[in-house]
């Protein structure tokens, strides 16, 4: 197919992705329609419960291997829509409708440049590629429970909203669940040790407090609490003050140093993190990706969003259509243009990686 043939062609599937529910853990049927692309374009596919995956035709173990990754699953339609949000509609340009920013522009639009390159051989790298499940949700059956089951992947272009830009770093994420503990009482009562006073200071704390390493791509280490939960009756004093923490982790950090840190200098009782597998993610700003993307005219930035990049253990450059400002919006949209512009620099990126002899 024509690039022009695949342009439209990818703009159909993501009319036809917006039209059919992906709540994550929920995908199974978008999985069936982009089943149904690489049975149409004759490509040979594997579904892993709700993620769906394909080799380029040529693919040889003896290269390196590039992944192109972008997700099909969606978050729940906010309150605030005015339009239907799995009706796509084209209006001044613009697609609406729920996923259509975040990530389907990006989805299709790296499932057309694979097809485009699927057939080509004597290729620099192996091309993978796959569309994930349960990204939203960072869920247990996602991208990352299908690594041990891929070819070992060597570099990753990661499909989200970045204006074509090239994300070249992205903050992981770490949430904790603290405690701030007391003692119960009678209201009525005087209480010298009343864990929502004690709190004050430790939000304080947690407001105040700044590490040392600051990144050049990702700045400083951000901390918030997001919430604060205590006490069940208004005549009693409670025994605890539950916190979260919201930590976006730059690159000179892993998560577990981070970990450590806060559970010495926190002045909290408890400090437990839910996770610690959401690194940050980087790529060197001399890979040939990057360089690429920099002959093309394309900035480069670093992400404070999280993406399936968290849970990749090899160079990773975010890269995509749509603007990540419209991600879980109300009447969520992404131009028109925004997709054609997307798989023609894909096209010209992955030519001047793939196809040495041709330059930018």
């Amino acid at each position: 197919m024509t690039q022009r043939e695949l342009i439209y062609s990818a703009i159909d599937l993501l009319k036809k992705l917006i039209a059919t529910p992906s709540f994550s853990t929920e995908e199974d049927t978008t999985a069936e329609t982009l089943a149904s692309w690489f049975q149409l374009h004759h490509i040979e596919y594997q579904r892993t419960k709700n993620n769906i995956w394909a080799k380029n035709k040529y693919f040889d173990a003896a290269k390196p291997t590039l992944m192109l990754n972008s997700h099909h699953d969606t978050v729940f339609p906010n309150k605030g829509y005015t339009k239907e949000p799995f009706t796509p509609i084209i209006q001044d340009g613009k697609l609406y409708g729920l996923g259509s920013n975040d990530a389907g522009g990006a989805l299709v639009s790296l499932l057309a440049t694979f097809t485009y390159f699927y057939t080509h051989q004597d290729l620099a790298y192996n091309l993978i590629f796959v569309a994930s499940a349960e990204e939203e949700n960072s869920g247990k059956n996602g991208l990352n429970s299908m690594l041990p089951l891929l070819p070992e992947i060597d570099v990753a272009i990661v499909g989200e909203p970045t204006q074509m830009q090239l994300a070249i770093a992205e903050k992981g994420l770490i949430v904790f669940d603290a405690k701030v503990k007391g003692t119960p009482s009678h209201a009525a009562h005087d209480n010298d040790d009343n864990p929502i006073y004690k709190t004050s200071n430790v939000l304080q704390w947690f407001e105040q407090y700044q590490f040392e390493r600051v990144s050049k791509t990702l700045g400083a280490v951000k901390m918030t609490v997001t919430q604060v939960n205590a006490g069940q009756q208004h005549n009693a004093v409670p025994s605890e003050v539950n916190l979260v923490i919201d930590v976006r982790v730059n690159e000179l950090y892993t998560n577990e140093e981070i970990t450590t840190i806060l559970k010495n200098e926190a002045p909290c009782d408890e400090l437990i993190p839910r996770s610690l597998r959401l690194n940050s993610s980087s790529i060197p700003i001399q890979h040939e990706l990057v360089q690429a993307g920099v002959a093309l005219g394309r900035n480069i930035y670093g992400s404070p969003t999280l993406s399936d990049q968290a849970v990749l253990s090899c160079p990773s450059l975010k890269l995509g259509p749509g603007d990540s400002k419209r991600s879980h919006t109300a009447d969520e949209f992404i131009y028109i243009d925004e997709i054609k512009e997307g798989i023609v620099i894909y096209i010209q990126l992955l030519t001047h990686v793939l196809i040495k002899k041709i330059s930018l």
